[in-house]
């Protein structure tokens, strides 16, 4: 490894320098190998054997990796950008699982800053977040080497290098290769997750940027694969640190760096890259014997015993896995999730017997109670009866939810068969449902506030997004409600109870039409036509947030429905009188509580189409209102239009007593629905 950071020694340039008052900083280097003193590490990084490695076998991290100092990007007092050449050596690990997504991929990027603050992993690459994507204020600029087509950014494909500036979205890119200098050569595709090291140069010069790729020890090829005019005045600060960024998804790959050269002086210094003896993922072929009789009788021998073995050994483990069902009384589908699997006297010793006293809910098909492991761990075991489609309900839910990870998703412990059907699925759970820290009636040490209601809130809606958008497939919950949400040892909300969770391809519309769910929690649309969407999410969404924030269950016996309870005060603008009477909503608080039940009023306004996404929810309740504010607007002036129209009056004014139809203004100052956001719905701030 060898690195050096100099003066320019030309005479000349210097005299310039000193008339003009000037003084530009060349920065160049070359790094064969890392070591803790070339770079700052953050996240999951780490310098291995003098290997870079962004990512390891964590999923769902970010990590980064900056030269140890910012470099000078702009000449002293002027705007004018100074060239750079840059040149690497990257490898990703293949994909272990064919049948399956892969990972995410890798960014060389100039920041003004260090850190990973502001970042998220998965489909943002460890670059930016949910909010902060496309905020020309990040100042970032990226070249990125992608291996998912992510709709939401319009990826061309699922294995492209792009340009980024300050978002994701890439303002252009082009499928990973290149082109042969040989002329009458076709472009060779190059695959970026197979294993393979593979080189990269990037320079900028004359506000024009170049992108070219090859597999290492390839010359570096004479046409680029990106060449754009980029003008990057208004991007780089006058100082910048400049490195790589990647994550992880949950599919986990391993990102690794070879060896680095950088320069704003010196266009050549990526010739100093040793590009021979280096680590690899792929595993070199053994040569074969070039005689073709040699080949053909060995082929032919080798496909007869292959074949002959295969079905020898196919007869075998069939008649083994037929002698083992036997022996144990197991089906096929226990052995798909035999690891999870644990002993029924396990769970009846953690429930004591499943005592009435340790009962904690209902569900559709049982009870749920709590209990606690040998060794100390609290859990809740889900009892579900095979009638009523418990069997079809205990499958959906242990393939979903061990599939599924996210942070505000109930984690997984495993699952038991009784004999005489009935299943038991075990979660992780320190703090009960919230349904009981709502109702607490006993104890009020342990009602919830304002402030971590609204919190749990957050957490559901980010759950109910991640499903929604951020998983391979669009997953529909279909029973959000009070009881579903499990609280863990910090109190963070865990959405749980996936029994009557779909699956389907993104831009599929589902198609069962039987209607599930929990009676006050139905949208309109799935009474009518049994038919489920990420719009019927929302409604039970909005519904929770009434509950949880009024302390009223959505049905109760000799009282309105919850949500058109809710609407009435709201047209008699006295919508303070739903908030729980428990909670001591301060005068800093009201505003924010205010907001929140508009939100829930909109998420359970009769209308799918005019229902925010639970994308818009998750920015409102976290306060970020840049990228929303036009749209929430939008959306209150078509709420209130709809509330002055006589459908809208038919389905929750009539019932009220009101003997004449509101105007416009009436009900926006009746009601005062404020959906702008300017106060953030954040821990109460």
């Amino acid at each position: 490894m060898k690195e050096h950071r100099h003066a320019n020694p030309v005479f000349s340039l210097l005299l310039i320098i000193t008339v003009f008052s000037q003084s530009v900083l060349a920065v160049d280097f070359v790094f064969n190998g890392f070591n803790s003193t070339n770079l700052l590490l953050y996240g999951i990084a780490q310098i291995d054997s003098r290997v870079l490695t962004l990512t390891n076998e964590t999923s769902l991290a970010v990590g980064r990796a900056l030269y140890r100092s910012k470099i000078p990007t702009k000449t002293q007092n002027s705007s004018h950008v100074l060239p750079f050449s840059t040149s690497f050596i990257f490898s990703i690990a293949p994909s272990r699982n064919k049948d399956t997504l892969p990972g995410h991929g890798i960014v060389f990027l100039f920041t003004p800053s260090t850190g990973i603050n502001g970042t998220t992993s998965s489909q943002h690459l460890g670059l930016f977040n949910l909010t902060n994507n496309g905020d020309p204020s990040n100042r970032v600029f990226g070249v990125e080497f992608d291996v998912f087509a992510n709709q939401e950014f319009d990826d061309i494909d699922d294995n492209h290098v792009g340009i980024d500036i300050n978002s994701l979205q890439s303002t252009s890119s082009h499928t990973a290769g290149y082109w042969p200098d040989n002329e009458n050569s076709d472009f060779e595709e190059l695959k970026l997750n197979d294993g393979k090291n593979y080189q990269v140069w990037i320079d900028y010069a004359d506000s024009v940027i170049n992108v070219t790729m090859a597999l290492v020890g390839v010359k570096r090829p004479k046409r680029p694969l990106l060449n754009v005019s980029l003008d990057l005045s208004d991007v780089f600060e006058d100082e910048m640190y400049v490195g790589f960024t990647s994550s992880t998804g949950r599919l986990v790959e391993s990102h690794r760096i070879l060896s680095w050269s950088f320069s704003n002086s010196n266009f050549a210094l990526s010739e100093r890259l040793i590009t021979t003896g280096l680590p690899s993922f792929t595993i070199p072929k053994t040569p074969i014997h070039k005689r073709s009789s040699f080949i053909a009788g060995v082929t032919v021998a080798s496909l007869i015993v292959v074949i002959s073995i295969s079905m020898f050994s196919m007869f075998l483990i069939r008649r083994e896995r037929r002698k083992a069902k036997e022996r144990a009384g197991m089906e096929d589908w226990e052995f798909e999730y035999w690891p999870h699997k644990m002993s029924y006297q396990e769970i009846d010793a953690a429930t004591n017997g499943f005592s009435d006293e340790n009962v904690i809910g209902f569900g559709g098909n049982g009870k749920v109670y709590k209990g606690v492991l040998q060794g100390g761990t609290e859990i809740a075991v889900k009892r579900i009866s095979q009638v009523n489609n418990g069997m079809r309900e205990f499958l959906a839910e242990i393939s979903s939810l061990g599939r599924l990870k996210h942070r505000s998703l109930v984690s997984l412990k495993g699952w038991c068969k009784k004999e005489k059907g009935t299943f038991m699925l075990i979660y992780y759970m320190e703090n009960g449902s919230l349904d009981k820290r709502v109702y607490y009636d006993s104890d009020e040490t342990k009602m919830l506030g304002c402030e971590e209601r609204i919190r749990i809130l957050r957490d559901v809606a980010s759950a109910l997004l991640y499903l929604h958008e951020g998983w391979e497939s669009k997953v529909l919950h279909r029973d959000i409600k009070a009881s579903n949400v499990l609280l863990d040892k910090d109190m963070n909300a865990r959405l749980g109870d996936f029994g009557l969770a779909r699956m389907h391809g993104h831009g599929q519309v589902a198609t069962t039409t039987r209607v599930v769910g929990t009676v006050g929690y139905l949208a309109p649309e799935v009474v009518r036509t049994g038919r489920s969407s990420t719009q019927t999410d929302v409604f039970g969404f909005g519904v929770l947030i009434l509950e949880v924030m009024c302390g009223r269950r959505p049905i109760e016996d000799g009282k309105p429905p919850l949500v058109d309870w809710v609407w009435q005060l709201m047209m008699q603008g006295e919508l303070r009188v739903a908030v729980d009477a428990r909670l001591n909503v301060n005068e800093g608080l009201n505003e924010v509580v205010t907001k929140v039940l508009h939100l829930g009023l909109l998420c359970s306004y009769p209308n799918p189409d005019s229902r925010p996404t639970m994308r818009q929810v998750v920015i409102a309740l976290e306060g970020n209102n840049e990228p929303f504010e036009m749209e929430t607007e939008d959306m209150e002036t078509y709420l209130l239009s709809q509330v002055n129209s006589r459908d809208m009056w038919t389905n929750y004014s009539q019932s009220f007593g009101y003997t004449a139809h509101p105007t416009y203004d009436d009900i926006r100052h009746s009601s005062s629905i404020s959906l702008s956001w300017n106060t953030g719905i954040v821990d109460g701030r």
